[in-house]
């Protein structure tokens, strides 16, 4: 009994989780899901403990087979693409008559497995990867130091699991060796010793990836990498793997395009899902283990941007080489903003960039702010954004901040008169400047975004501040 990505998409589609649509969701939605669950009575609802914060944490419940499957999501509170994929699952297993009852079947008959969606609600609660008292809980599986670590200890010696899956987010910024592809996906068989010897609980975790990377290819080719497998005795992927359950990392990579991971988030939807599937089924014992070893090992080497060969000389020393720009988060209640600099200057040769642009004959050209001051940002459209841009205007300003600071022009909004277009690159600085040989500016860069002077802006892509 196997699914094929027709399938898949189909499930998903139906049993998505229309109330989860962004990464920073809160501890009150995931509890407000987990009581609509609860009362449908399919799944198995106990609350199993409570955060330092006194915010509860849920475990679900679903078959009755003699296979026992643990998986937990959310252990960093920042990183919460699995947490909406397993309410997917939720939603799934609790349908009917739809044409897939003999998959629930099977799953109920041959597994009971257990889900934690939120380990960390008080880092999920500020979005943040450690717990309240700042303690990563992924380095706290040997000390239990924390709650939430002897809660998921706990959980292990009590239900004694045969397969565990660990679900993590890992940066946008890793990429396939030796391609611009970021890492959409990242899969470990996490090593129970330090000389990473392969016993059949590991050896059973390696051939569920390889069924997995076998059904990812199919979605994102030549986006699949393994994180690191250097042994962590402080991590609880390690030492599930020693503990006797063959387990299981997935890490929530990158996807241009795919800012929020709600692509991903359907991909994780597919993995976890086939998966249990072929657990219930013993059908991944057919996989050869050592095709583990063909997925390469993430590389860092990918950035928002990388503009190569852009002059940055005088007259009297010449200067041509590449820069490197980076976007970072900046969490604002339910939503977030970016903050770009440059985060490299020199030879990138062998970098990457989500956007890549050679520039060669084009040189820095730095931005004015326009004269006028506007009420809000509400007074200026992305296409009056585009003109002012073609006019050399990299910011504006307003009179009032308005209630919410966030916007998505294309531009530097500032409340505040002082404001100065980045004067010069250098490293760590900020990145707002244009592009252009001279007669035309060709491109502009804002806050670290790219942007092609002769195309319309992105609509509602720009996630900046007003400063």
């Amino acid at each position: 009994m196997t699914l094929d990505t027709t399938a898949y998409n189909s499930l998903y589609k139906t049993y998505r989780e229309g109330a989860l649509t962004h990464r920073r969701f809160k501890h009150q939605d995931v509890v407000a899901l987990v009581k609509i669950h609860e009362a449908k009575e399919i799944l198995q609802v106990a609350e199993i403990g409570k955060s330092v914060e006194s915010r509860a944490i849920y475990k679900l419940q679903y078959g009755r087979g003699d296979k026992k499957v643990m998986l937990w999501s959310q252990m960093h509170g920042d990183e919460p693409t699995a947490t909406q994929a397993l309410f997917d699952i939720f939603n799934f297993l609790e349908g009917e008559d739809d044409g897939f009852d003999s998959i629930r079947n099977c799953l109920k008959d041959n597994l009971t497995i257990h889900f934690i969606p939120m380990l960390n609600p008080d880092g999920a609660e500020r979005f943040i990867r450690r717990n309240a008292q700042y303690i990563d809980l992924n380095r706290d599986a040997r000390a239990n130091q924390t709650i939430e670590a002897k809660l998921l200890r706990r959980m292990a010696e009590e239900i004694k699991p045969n397969y565990g899956f660990n679900l993590h987010d890992q940066s946008i910024y890793y990429n396939v060796p030796g391609t611009k592809n970021p890492v959409t996906i990242a899969v470990l068989a996490p090593a129970y010793n330090t000389e990473r010897e392969v016993n059949d609980v590991r050896k059973g975790a390696m051939q569920l990836i390889v069924g997995m990377n076998n059904l990812l290819q199919q979605y994102v080719p030549n986006a699949v990498a393994k994180y690191d497998d250097t042994h962590s005795p402080r991590g609880f992927g390690d030492n599930f793997q020693a503990w006797g359950a063959s387990t299981v990392l997935i890490e929530s990579g990158g996807l241009k395009g795919d800012p929020e991971k709600q692509e991903i988030r359907r991909l994780n939807f597919a993995i976890i899902l086939n998966a249990l599937l072929e657990i219930a089924q013993d059908s991944y014992k057919k996989y050869n283990y050592k095709a583990y070893d063909d997925i390469p090992f993430n590389a860092s080497q990918l950035h928002d941007v990388i503009i190569r060969k852009i002059d940055l000389g005088t007259d009297s020393v010449p200067l041509k080489t590449d820069i490197a720009i980076r976007r970072a988060e900046l969490t604002v209640e339910r939503d977030y903003c970016v903050r770009g600099w440059v985060e490299d200057i020199g030879d990138l040769e062998g970098t990457y960039g989500y956007d890549e642009l050679d520039v060669d004959g084009l040189k820095f050209v730095q931005g004015k702010v326009y004269p006028q001051v506007f009420q809000t940002v509400d007074d200026i459209s992305n296409s009056r954004a585009l003109e002012l841009l073609k006019e050399g205007y990299i910011a504006v300003r307003v009179a009032s901040r308005g209630s919410d600071r966030l916007h998505n022009l294309p531009l530097v909004v500032s409340a505040h008169a002082e404001f100065v277009p980045t004067a010069k690159i250098v490293l760590t600085g900020t990145s707002n400047f244009f592009l252009g040989d001279g007669a035309t500016l060709k491109y502009a860069v804002v806050n670290g975004y790219l942007i092609d002077l002769s195309r319309p802006p992105q609509e509602n892509f720009y996630k900046n501040w007003i400063n």
